[in-house]
């Protein structure tokens, strides 16, 4: 913690191993080793993709393995949520709707803007190709609240809004005839979430929400694709442990009279030994940190990060 760390994951060069993986009869995963997964549904007519990618030009990795078993059309595409690395490489897919929760259209109009540029500025290799990215947002043709039933021929898709958690408009991609979840970054698995817009005090609730659906498989936000219960339940107690952690710390901090930094220096010690060997550990804190602190003092919902905000916030917790 004594030397100054490099801004976010500006550093992070390295080029992750893609892995395609069935894990049920009709849903594929997307994973590399930590980075943003995609998850896909093949149905009897059409193909819905989850989470598009940070880029077109990355997105094209995507459709290259969903045409290697498939040449169906991509007909849908589902933002799980609003974040920039989820949803700007959507314009590739050329789907015929993209879907977003309502509450995650609002997000979008809301800030957008600024989280395109706060996230792009904090990850450059999470965006290559970034300039295949159209100008402007990426814009659902579509919303729902609470849940949405598409029929891929006769397979049901059910897309469901269970709580707040990563951020207000989580969807999940659920397939209820085989028990196959997509989450989005309601759950991820060996890899630190990212709660910079979370609501801390929900997250395991709605978590217990997906729990309750009994998946049998799951592809989480970040990653290897769960295939089994067993791997499922793990990775839904992982990521709660890790949100009520911080919570549990951040909350500490507060009641005995610390500031944010001396709360994020308790929180990251205290935090590191269970979860330091997670990806994107000492990317996620600072910004997890921040969001927990805001939630206990003052800031029931996330205020809007911006690049300078980021900035700011980083050389106070880690300069």
């Amino acid at each position: 913690m004594s030397q100054t760390k490099v801004f976010a994951s500006q550093a992070d060069l390295e080029e992750k191993k893609v892995t395609f993986s069935q894990i049920s009869e009709h849903a594929w995963a997307y994973t590399a080793e930590g980075d943003p997964n995609t998850g896909i549904v093949i149905g009897d007519d059409a193909v819905l993709v989850a989470d598009t990618q940070a880029t077109p030009a990355m997105a094209q990795d995507v459709i290259r393995r969903i045409r290697e078993v498939t040449d169906k059309p991509i007909k849908y595409v589902v933002l799980t949520h609003y974040h920039a690395v989820r949803v700007l490489g959507a314009s590739a897919y050329g789907a015929e709707h993209i879907l977003a929760s309502q509450d995650t259209y609002d997000l979008i109009v809301e800030r957008g803007e600024q989280d395109k540029a706060s996230e792009i500025g904090r990850f450059p290799r999470l965006f290559a190709g970034v300039e295949t990215v159209p100008p402007g947002m990426t814009w659902p043709t579509m919303t729902f609240t609470g849940k949405m039933t598409l029929w891929l021929g006769k397979l049901e898709v059910q897309l469901l809004q269970l709580g707040r958690g990563h951020t207000k408009g989580d969807t999940v991609v659920w397939l209820p005839q085989e028990r196959a979840l997509l989450s989005g970054d309601l759950v991820e698995f060996g890899a630190t979430p990212y709660a910079g817009d979370a609501y801390f005090k929900d997250w395991p609730q709605t978590l217990d929400n997906v729990a309750a659906l009994q998946p049998k498989a799951l592809v989480p936000g970040r990653g290897a694709a769960l295939t089994t219960p067993e791997d499922v339940a793990k990775g839904l107690t992982e990521t709660r442990d890790f949100i009520a952690d911080v919570y549990a710390s951040v909350q500490k901090g507060v009641a005995a009279g610390k500031d944010l930094n001396a709360v994020y220096k308790d929180t990251f010690a205290a935090l590191k030994p269970k979860y330091g060997h997670w990806v994107i550990f000492d990317h996620c804190m600072p910004f997890d940190v921040t969001r927990c602190y805001d939630e206990v003092t003052q800031h029931a919902d996330p205020r809007i990060w911006t690049a300078e905000r980021d900035v700011e916030m980083w050389k106070t917790l880690e300069g």
